[in-house]
């Protein structure tokens, strides 16, 4: 039998909704049925989804309102799927202006509570198992005629990074047309939004392009799906409705540096992805389930993907097959280099591959495990390389070691941490939480493969995450006295396309400034990644009212007239008045330049707008003065001449010379001549230089 694997999350609503004269019985609760007359007459009003996203965080809301149309009670099923990786923080249901919340409990505790609430005809609702990303939450409740419902569910997610982006799957399937019907994305990222793009799966791009809005600027992107009732016809003449599958949202940050470190009220989160490195070569042991209930669709789908698989290995990767049934067979009895003529002798090998007999896995496992510990005792692989053992198969052990416990036991001691295990599970009659807690303890993960006709890409997708490490035994360290709690922050490999996250918590909730270390094994050598987090702060007041920002920010703030942009790494406008502009230049220089330092340049912009009254170090220039330069002479240094200039009726000595004019390249600047005057502008300025430099702001 299938097993079905309950979410984590179950959410049992315990209000005991039930219209009176209209009982329920508990094996209808959630059953799917046509309504009996006047199907139509339950109208879904307006359905939006509304998804915030920060840092990689998503916070979605599905609200959806159902009006009862007809002269009786009706049942109305309220479904929605989301991520296997999001988790409920909440759940209402509003009938007629009331609001019953509802309880989020933790699996087991809602387990026994849901079945409880079905029992005595009260409304539940559970989440469980419905596809491949998906899974299913559904509650079901009783409207009087003529009254209407809103549901609403909160979920949120730790978007993961995976073959270069961050994916949002928002299943959508309202089954009718609906007045209001609306997906809106809002995402935020500081590292700055690089790429950002929305696609369905049940229309055509045309369709998809007039109803749908994107953007992205900096740090901000917006999505907005908004199809009118036109649009969401099936055809031209149909009342039902088209959209009924998944829409997608993808997008990607800038990455200046392979890390970035964000710090909030004491905690911090550490983001790593670096790009360009080689790839670290693999020492691949597949392990494949060819047993009888292999037969047929399955093993031909298996060897499709093995062939597409072969065809992707790099010569210097190292492979074999271990095959398993009621015995273990072997290609070769060790790894073998992926030569192009092993890779065609391995090829003829796959195609020759037939099921039979029973499910050995503690001795498919063992077997290959001993085989990758033996080719890196015996030098038989690149010193420089990794280790990992994939093992599919599409049923339980019934052969040999059979019980489950006691095959981890074997594969944990058997593996010892040494590199990991990813399992694949081929369809539904098999003990897929067993593959997948086997599979986390040693370093790996499982995926499901479902049977359906594009099971070989499935299998093929599954590779390729996993084809190209970049490092292995990546660990991230951090000051021992600057950290508290910590997530984990060892990994036994970097895969191209993803990215460590790392979070915890600070010993000093104001600390802005500490060192990250990020240490792994390359392809060619070992590789050392700092990130020092050193905020260079940009603080506004408003009276007493302050805020902060810093020049890794792209900010607008307005207020009373005032309006400061910072532009990220560059620059920090401010403007005021009468269009009165100033420009703050950040000047970065080498990072190991022995003596110059990052500098800011302080420019004015239409600085006519100035009044003649406007003093201070710069202000007393930007109205013309008179001087005069007289007596050029050389100087002690033969291409720096000296004058004589007369200004503010002193008579000055003056040196001819070159400075930086930073305005059009903010990087190397403009070379341009001018005069300098010594004595810290002694007769040029007013007063001394003293009176405009402030020792002390606070």
């Amino acid at each position: 039998m299938a097993s079905v694997r309950w979410s984590c999350i179950i959410l049992a609503l315990l209000s005991g909704l039930v219209v009176p004269g209209f009982p329920r019985s508990p094996s209808r609760l959630l059953e799917k049925r046509s309504l009996p007359e006047g199907a139509d007459a339950i109208e879904i009003h307006s359905t939006k989804i509304s998804c915030k996203v920060t840092s990689r965080f998503a916070h979605n809301v599905v609200t959806t309102k159902a009006i009862n149309r007809a002269n009786t009670a009706k049942e109305v099923s309220f479904d929605v799927e989301l991520p296997k990786t999001a988790f409920i923080t909440n759940f209402s249901l509003t009938i007629d202006g009331v609001t019953y919340p509802g309880n989020v409990k933790e699996k087991e505790v809602a387990k026994k509570q849901y079945e409880k609430a079905v029992s005595q005809g009260k409304t539940a609702g559970l989440v469980k198992a419905s596809g491949r990303k998906l899974e299913k939450f559904t509650v079901s409740v009783n409207v009087a005629a003529g009254s209407s419902v809103t549901f609403e569910l909160t979920y949120e997610e730790l978007l993961k990074r995976h073959k270069g982006k961050y994916e949002m799957y928002l299943k959508v399937q309202p089954k009718q047309l609906v007045k209001h019907f609306e997906i809106e994305a809002d995402i935020f990222e500081p590292q700055g939004i690089s790429t950002l793009d929305a696609k369905a799966s049940f229309i055509t791009n045309d369709v998809l392009s007039s109803a749908l809005t994107k953007f992205f600027s900096g740090k901000k992107g917006h999505v907005s799906f908004k199809p009118s009732l036109d649009q969401q016809r099936s055809c031209p003449t149909c009342t039902d409705s088209l959209i009924d599958g998944e829409f997608t949202i993808s997008y990607d940050v800038n990455r200046e540096s392979p890390a970035n470190v964000q710090i909030v009220n004491g905690y911090f989160v550490h983001f790593f992805a670096p790009q360009g490195l080689p790839v670290v070569p693999k020492n691949i042991v597949f392990v494949i389930d060819v047993s009888g209930s292999m037969q047929g669709r399955k093993m031909e789908q298996t060897k499709d993907a093995l062939l597409k698989i072969l065809d992707d290995m790099k010569e210097d990767d190292f492979l074999n097959f271990i095959l398993f049934s009621g015995d273990v067979t072997i290609w070769k009895e060790n790894l073998v280099q992926a030569t192009p003529e092993n890779i065609q002798e391995a090829r003829e090998f796959v195609r020759s591959i037939q099921d039979q007999g029973m499910t050995n896995i503690n001795d498919g496992l063992l077997r290959g495990i001993s085989m990758l510990k033996e080719a890196r005792e015996k030098h038989r692989v690149l010193d420089r390389s990794t280790s990992i053992v994939i093992m599919l198969t599409d049923g339980d052990a019934n052969v040999g070691e059979s019980r489950p416990p006691k095959i981890q036991e074997n594969v944990r001691n058997a593996i010892g941490g040494k590199f990991p295990l990813y399992n694949l599970g081929f369809g539904n009659n098999l003990n897929y939480n067993f593959l997948e807690s086997m599979a986390l303890e040693n370093h790996g993960f499982a995926r499901r493969i479902y049977e359906d006709s594009d099971a070989n890409l499935q299998l093929q997708g599954f590779y390729e995450e996993v084809a190209n490490p970049l490092l292995t035994g990546v660990e991230v360290e951090y000051p021992e006295n600057a950290i508290l709690d910590l997530t984990q922050n060892t990994y036994k490999h970097f895969y191209d396309g993803s990215e460590i996250v790392v979070a915890g918590r600070l010993v000093d909730e104001e600390m802005n400034n500490f060192k990250a270390d990020v240490k792994g094994h390359g392809a060619v050598n070992d590789l050392t990644f700092t990130e020092e987090v050193t905020p260079e702060k940009i603080t506004l007041w408003n009276g007493a009212a302050q805020s902060t920002f810093s020049w890794l920010d792209t900010v607008k703030v307005t207020q009373d007239g005032l309006s400061v942009m910072i532009n990220r790494r560059k620059n920090m406008m401010v403007s005021f008045g009468d269009g009165v502009t100033f420009v703050v230049v950040l000047h970065q220089v080498w990072k190991k330049h022995p003596v110059h330092q990052d500098f800011l340049g302080f420019y004015v912009v239409d600085s006519h707008r100035m009044s003649a009254q406007t003093h201070g170090l710069l202000g007393q220039f930007f109205h013309p003065f008179d001087f005069q330069v007289s007596d050029i002479h050389p100087g002690s240094d033969p291409t720096k001449p000296q004058a004589t200039m007369v200004v503010k009726n002193h008579q000055l000595t003056v040196t001819r010379g070159s400075q930086k004019d930073y305005r059009k390249d903010v990087s190397i600047g403009t070379k341009v001549a001018c005069w300098f005057v010594h004595n810290n502008g002694q007769g040029l300025i007013d007063g001394v230089h003293s009176d405009y430099i402030v020792p002390d702001l606070f």
